[in-house]
């Protein structure tokens, strides 16, 4: 079910948000949270029903998993969890890369490799994380006895379920534990449908009209035709917009989903193609997958502390698998492996500048201008790789950008068409406040609130309200067909 069909916008969301109101008000918190369950396993069971069966096998084990490593220590808790990660990961390989593996050891195997393409059940690649996490902080004696109920309801939550943010247990079961939880307040809940309705507006109105001219060039880059100096630009600037609108679409959706339920969720986005450096951009992108990765994967490899070549090299490794978590495909390891050298690059300038004395210097608005131009251009590229199935449709996309078709600026009625829409957001992305600035006064995330935006900064008023009325009944009548949000296939 997708947070931009009819069906869940008129149908799924009024029931499930009438009965969680009607069940705060007839039995009470525990009663209210029992619905809001039902409601998110049904939610995931409109995909295909078999898969609950998935997902509620995969919460057991886990919780089982933790109540054991809550009793066990010494030896006998590291093999336990050693074996709750192994568990997670070969459920996700198993789904996930069993195909990927079986086509690239095909040829040594003298096999063709088929049979081994598997379903992939949805959120599969964030909900294993989310548990994997909180596997390790239950050894690390870092999270509180909670029951069954509470856990999984952590877990299933619709609005992060699919493609996340990446929530700690730490943020999210303390407000859904029955002891602790208030009512859901009345302005929580008409700012989460005002930001549900930007959410909505970057996706459908935004998202899906830009994917129109970056779609056509990448199919046909993959089918063998060598795009112009200005259809590869214009592509991958196109798929640059419309992973940036549709992403921070369904997270500001999730954001205001959660806000009607009185629950707030770490933002995913802080502008991030305002960033001045690779560095920079990672902690401005997918920030609760950065956040994952950083203090389960790069911290325990070793980190910063056993000299800068290992920290180097587990800085690599880091982005390399979480390349792959992206997807199973060659072209998200190099993905990886790219936005992995460009930080060793980024950390070793840094290191190099602090020795020869000039770090702590202000950068001037030239140098920030340029860091924000050389960042934005570097991602773009790597976005081609991201967006591509295969090495050759990538070479093909890169190699016109690069000049290798000549440099003709094709002048076109599709040209002008795609530009006039591609150079204001643009524009938008580098200049406008993001929604956690403009909803800066109703405080909508869990972290630490951005300076407020100066001109756009939102005020629950009536005149606000039916602006945004409208907005939403635009937006509706918009949705011709509903299109899968890009991080769905992750």
């Amino acid at each position: 079910m997708l947070f931009n069909s009819y069906v869940f916008l008129l149908i799924f969301l009024p029931v499930c948000v009438l009965g969680f109101r009607a069940a705060m008000r007839q039995g009470g918190v525990q009663l209210s949270l029992s619905w809001l369950l039902a409601c998110s396993l049904f939610f995931y069971g409109w995909w295909d029903p078999r898969y609950v069966l998935l997902l509620l096998a995969s919460i057991g084990a886990n919780f089982a998993a933790a109540q054991l490593l809550r009793r066990a220590s010494g030896r006998p808790r590291k093999a336990l969890l050693a074996a709750g990660i192994a568990g997670n990961l070969g459920l996700l390989g198993y789904f996930k890369y069993a195909g990927f593996f079986a086509r690239t050891l095909a040829p040594v195997l003298g096999t063709d490799g088929s049979g081994w393409d598997l379903v992939l059940p949805l959120g599969i690649s964030f909900f294993t994380f989310q548990q994997i996490a909180y596997l390790v902080d239950t050894s690390r004696g870092n999270t509180p006895a909670r029951g069954l109920f509470p856990y999984a309801l952590f877990i299933t939550f619709f609005p992060h379920l699919i493609a996340g943010p990446i929530t700690h247990h730490g943020e999210l079961m303390p407000q859904l534990d029955a002891r602790t939880r208030e009512r859901a307040r009345a302005a929580d809940f008409s700012l989460g449908l005002a930001i549900l309705v930007v959410g909505l507006v970057k996706k459908v109105i935004l998202a899906d009209s830009v994917a129109r001219y970056a779609s056509p060039t990448f199919a046909a880059a993959e089918l063998g035709a060598s795009p112009s100096f200005a259809e590869g630009w214009l592509a991958a600037l196109a798929y640059t917009l419309q992973l940036y609108f549709d992403f921070s679409g369904y997270s500001d959706m999730a954001i205001g989903l959660a806000l009607l339920f009185g629950v707030r969720l770490p933002a995913n986005f802080d502008s991030p193609y305002k960033a001045v450096s690779i560095v920079d951009f990672w902690r401005r992108w997918h920030i609760t997958l950065s956040r994952f990765l950083r203090e389960y994967l790069y911290i325990p490899l070793g980190g910063n502390r056993r000299g800068p070549v290992r920290r180097y090299a587990y800085l690599m490794i880091t982005m390399l698998l979480g390349g792959l978590w992206h997807g199973a495909g060659w072209t998200f390891v190099a993905w990886g492996g790219l936005h992995g050298a460009m930080l060793v690059t980024n950390h070793a300038w840094r290191a190099l500048r602090h020795r020869l004395g000039v770090a702590a210097a202000a950068p001037g608005s030239w140098r920030l201008a340029a860091g924000r131009a050389l960042t934005f251009v570097c991602v773009v590229a790597a976005w081609v790789l991201f967006r591509s199935h295969s090495w050759d449709g990538a070479t093909r996309i890169l190699g016109a950008m690069a000049g290798q078709n000549g440099f003709e600026l094709a002048d076109s009625f599709e040209t002008s068409r795609a530009l006039r829409l591609i150079a204001p957001l643009l524009l938008v992305v580098w200049l406008a406040p993001n929604t956690q600035q403009i909803f800066a006064s109703g405080k909508p995330v869990l972290d630490p609130q951005p300076a407020p935006a100066r001109l756009l900064l939102w005020r629950p008023t009536p005149l606000g309200a039916s602006g945004l009325a409208i907005v939403a009944v635009l937006v509706l009548l918009g949705i011709s067909s509903a299109s899968e949000f890009l991080y769905y296939q992750f």
